[in-house]
C-alpha cells in the first residue's frame, strides 16, 4: 500500500472519507475529489494535519467537462492513480408522486455518471500504463426494489450495471473492476436525508445490521487489497439476494409491505 497512489471521489465525508483514512494510515498518497472545495481542505487536513500524502481537487463529477479538466490537472500535478474509488453519490428518496423530472436527472448525475464519466476518463489515460484499478461504491438498492424511491434505486441499479458490464468489457486485461453493496451506513447521508431513512424498508433495518462509517472504509481498504469484483456488507445482503432470486414474488411483497406506504 505504501505510495500507491489512490483517488477517491466523494471524498470530503462520510464513507469517502473513511475509505481515505484507512488507506493514509497504510502509507498510500490520497486525492481527495468533490464538489465543495471547502469541505475537502478540511477533510483532508483532519486526515493528515502536516498535508504529507494527501491532495484535494474540486470538481462536478457529474459534468464530463469538469471531469476532464480535473483529471488531467491531478495527473499533471500529482500523478496517474493506482486505484479509483468512486464514492460520489447523493439523492433523495422520493415516490413517483412527490418527484419532478429534474429529480431522475439530478439522482443519474451522481453517482450514476459521474461514475461512468470518472472511470472512463481515467481508464483512457491509463491505457499506456495498461492497468488499474475500479472501485463502485454502491448501496445494496441495487439489487431490489421497493417503493419510494423511484429515483434513487435505478441509478443505483445502473451502478450495479455498468459495473457488470466493465468487468466484462475488461475481462483477460490488467484492469480490474470491483463493485462494494453496502446497507445501511450512519454518515451523514441520512443525516442530510432524514426522509429516505424512514423510508427503508422495515423488513431491511430487522434483518441487516446497520455499517459504521469506519467499517465501511475497512471494507474498501479490504476490496484495494483483494481486488475481488463484487463484495456486499453485511453479508446478509447475500442472503436477500438469493432470497429475492429463489421467491422474488414472496420477497417483492415483504419488501412493499414494510416499505414506504
Amino acid at each position: 500500500m505504501t505510495d500507491k497512489l489512490i483517488l477517491i471521489t466523494g471524498g470530503s465525508s462520510g464513507i469517502g472519507k473513511a475509505a481515505a483514512v484507512e488507506l493514509h494510515k497504510l502509507g498510500a498518497r490520497i486525492i481527495l475529489q468533490a464538489r465543495d472545495a471547502q469541505k475537502l481542505e478540511q477533510a483532508a487536513k483532519e486526515i493528515s494535519p502536516t498535508g504529507e500524502r494527501i491532495a484535494c481537487y474540486s470538481a462536478d463529477l457529474s459534468d464530463r467537462n469538469s471531469v476532464e479538466e480535473s483529471a488531467n490537472l491531478i495527473v499533471k500535478k500529482v500523478g496517474l492513480p493506482d486505484v479509483v474509488i468512486n464514492s460520489a453519490g447523493a439523492g433523495e428518496w422520493l415516490s413517483f408522486k412527490e418527484s419532478s423530472p429534474g429529480h431522475y436527472e439530478d439522482t443519474m448525475g451522481s453517482p450514476y455518471l459521474a461514475t461512468a464519466f470518472t472511470c472512463k476518463v481515467f481508464y483512457d489515460l491509463m491505457r499506456d500504463r495498461g492497468k488499474g484499478h475500479f472501485i463502485v461504491i454502491n448501496s445494496a438498492a441495487c439489487y431490489f426494489a421497493f417503493p419510494g424511491a423511484t429515483g434513487y434505486i435505478p441509478a443505483r441499479w445502473a451502478m450495479l450495471g455498468f459495473s457488470r458490464s466493465l468487468q466484462a468489457d475488461l475481462y483477460n486485461t490488467d484492469f480490474k473492476v470491483s463493485m462494494i453493496a453496502l446497507g445501511k451506513v450512519k454518515s451523514p447521508y441520512f443525516e442530510n436525508n432524514p426522509i429516505s431513512e424512514d423510508r427503508i424498508p422495515k423488513v431491511v433495518d430487522w434483518l441487516i445490521p446497520t455499517l459504521s462509517v469506519e467499517a465501511s472504509g475497512k471494507i474498501i481498504l479490504a476490496v484495494v487489497k483483494n481486488k475481488k469484483p463484487i463484495v456486499n456488507r453485511p453479508r446478509m445482503i447475500s442472503v436477500m439476494v438469493f432470497l429475492n432470486r429463489l421467491v422474488p414474488g414472496v420477497f417483492r411483497w415483504v419488501m412493499r409491505k414494510t416499505g414506504h406506504q
